[in-house]
């Protein structure tokens, strides 16, 4: 058994409004510049529905994921390493435009700058990549809310899979919304598809980046990418994906998305996993269990023997607490209510979701019957195989047994909580009838209900333990040079994916500089300049210490006045740079 950690999310549906603000405020804060404006980290789709980019969910055309071949074995969808090798240059497989959308802007300048007619002006769509007049005619929510029509929505490659008749009924009667990230898979077929090796699983927390310094913009990560959550910038010629957020979550933060979440339908937390077993549990021969295996790989945090493993596998106490604390814990594995997204692709995903209740509840509604009642709840859930179906299809890979058990539970929750609340005495059959004690239903309803932040969101923090000693060593002021925060034109965007190096954010004289926009805002080393007009240092000798590392590390504290040190590893297995200012690290 070899421990690890990762940092999971789990997504309650019932609660997801279809709002888009985690779509907008991720685009604000990682995709809004050149050669992404198509790019989506985070969006929201309309089920059912063709997804973002159309269709994504077909893998016998997109090739994306694992399979089995005759042996047994795992190999990646697209084909053998030879057959990768002659498509390298002419991936067939990869989506177009079309399959996305082209992004367009308007043209406001002629609504500017028209001398006064007696019509209004008119800002034509222009499209941001040939510059162009063009005609807006997908985006990445087209379909929001079925408004594309039946025809688009038939082309839903799960509708495909359920008889003519289920599929009629299920557009006149069934729709929700599945808001969608990057999975951070267990088996990543994306870092195995990278020919540079520049997507990388970092072994700390499990978060899947892209070193943008090895990245050669082959792109065979689209292709391997079953969800297709990573995107080329065609621009920078890199490949971009969803980063979990990682400088939030690193201090204990929620992602951006899980932050601004209007519904609150987000749960972050700490998985512990077997890693010598995800390759046996991916490999099963039925899809059908896949979900099961992958249940088989977590790890009980409480468990003594678990717990003595974690710690010999260098796991801080701060980590086996929050993994014994996790809110996503409790619904993967001790209710058994959330349920991983395609686990027939085999990557074993760590996004997992609970599936949606209200439809079924919403059916029993419109006939007139009691929709909080267990018993009608019970039945419409065996009758209605409409939504299990379609919800199987998208969670168990077909197998209905683990969404009709998922949904009771959420049933009876809903039942015996109304019970409670009435002041009338809960039947007492509800409890035993989906395998749970009433303790445990009123826990789950408090998690799915009235969770507090510090409830939904159990992160524990990164290596800081070292971080106050370094930041003395931190350089540069984002404001020192040309080109810092509102030092440009409105219309002006920085083009760099990741931060900028803090030796291009200050002079070395001034090397004493914290850099605000990285302060933690506990420090206070370096904030005021010293009377000869040099930063603070505290009486450390800063001369010769090496800058901060521009990937997952910072910048090493053991240099001295030569400017010579060792590199050292943080409490999380993350290395730090040396203190010549070089890294040891990729750049996410």
């Amino acid at each position: 058994m070899r421990v690890m950690a990762q940092l999971a999310m789990v997504m309650n549906l019932d609660k997801c409004i279809g709002c888009h603000t985690c779509s907008v405020t991720c685009k604000q804060a990682w995709t809004n510049r050149g050669g992404t404006e198509y790019v989506w980290f985070n969006n929201v789709e309309t089920r059912p529905g063709q997804g973002y980019p159309r269709q994504y969910q077909d893998q016998e055309k997109w090739k994306g994921g694992w399979a089995l071949n005759k042996r047994g074995k795992l190999t990646l969808k697209s084909g053998s390493r030879m057959k990768r090798l002659l498509n390298i240059f002419a991936n067939p497989d990869l989506p177009t435009v079309e399959d996305y959308y082209e992004p367009w802007s308007y043209d406001y300048d002629n609504l500017l700058s028209s001398p006064a007619t007696d019509t209004t002006p008119v800002a034509r769509p222009k499209s941001l990549i040939t510059g162009e007049d063009t005609k807006v005619t997908w985006g990445a929510n087209w379909d929001d809310d079925l408004g594309s029509g039946p025809e688009q929505v038939g082309k839903d490659p799960l509708l495909g899979k359920l008889e003519d008749k289920v599929k009629l009924e299920f557009e006149e009667t069934f729709m929700f919304y599945l808001p969608r990230i990057c999975e951070h898979c267990l088996n990543p077929s994306c870092a195995a598809s990278c020919p540079s090796g520049a997507i990388y699983k970092r072994a700390e927390d499990g978060i899947v980046l892209v070193d943008q310094d090895k990245c050669r913009g082959w792109r065979q990560c689209i292709t391997g990418c079953p969800y297709k959550k990573i995107y080329f910038n065609h621009k920078t010629g890199k490949a971009e994906k969803c980063t979990f957020c990682y400088p939030r979550v690193e201090v204990g933060i929620p992602t951006v998305c899980s932050e601004t979440c209007v519904g609150r339908l987000r749960y972050i937390g700490v998985m512990l996993y077997d890693a010598d077993a995800v390759l046996e549990a991916a490999s099963v021969t039925e899809t059908k269990d896949l979900y099961p295996s992958q249940l088989g790989v977590f790890l009980n945090p409480h468990d003594p023997r678990v717990v003595a493993e974690a710690e010999r596998a260098g796991i801080s106490p701060d980590w086996i607490q929050a993994a014994q604390d996790s809110p996503v814990y409790k619904l993967i594995v001790d209710y058994q209510i959330a349920l991983p997204l395609h686990p027939e692709y085999r990557t074993m995903p760590m996004v997992w979701y609970v599936p949606p209740l209200s439809p079924v509840v919403d059916v029993l509604s419109e006939t007139g019957h009691d929709a909080e009642d267990a018993g009608n709840l019970f039945g419409a859930i065996d009758a209605l195989r409409i939504p299990v179906e379609y919800l199987a299809e998208l969670f168990t890979a077909g197998e209905i047994g683990p969404v009709r058990a998922s949904l009771q539970r959420l049933a009876a929750m809903r039942s015996f909580m109304r019970s409670v609340n009435l002041g009338v005495e809960p039947d007492p059959s509800i409890a035993p009838s989906v395998r749970l004690e009433p303790e445990e239903i009123e826990a789950m309803y408090r998690l799915l209900a009235i969770a507090k932040y510090e409830h939904r969101y159990v992160i524990p923090q990164g290596a800081t333990s070292k971080a106050h000693e370094l930041d003395s060593l931190a350089t540069g002021c984002s404001l020192d040079t040309d080109g810092g925060p509102g030092m440009t034109a409105f219309d002006q965007m920085v083009e760099k994916f990741q931060l900028a190096d803090t030796n291009e954010a200050a002079p070395e004289e001034k090397s004493g500089r914290i850099n605000l926009l990285n302060w933690d805002g506990k420090s206070t080393s370096g904030l005021l300049p010293g009377a000869n007009g040099s930063a603070e240092s505290n009486g450390a000798d800063v001369k010769g210490n090496g800058h901060a590392a521009n990937g997952n590390g910072n910048g090493n504290g053991n240099g001295n006045g030569n400017g010579n040190g060792n590199a050292v590893t943080s409490a999380n297995g993350s290395e730090l740079a040396d203190t010549s200012g070089s890294a040891t690290g990729g750049r996410p």
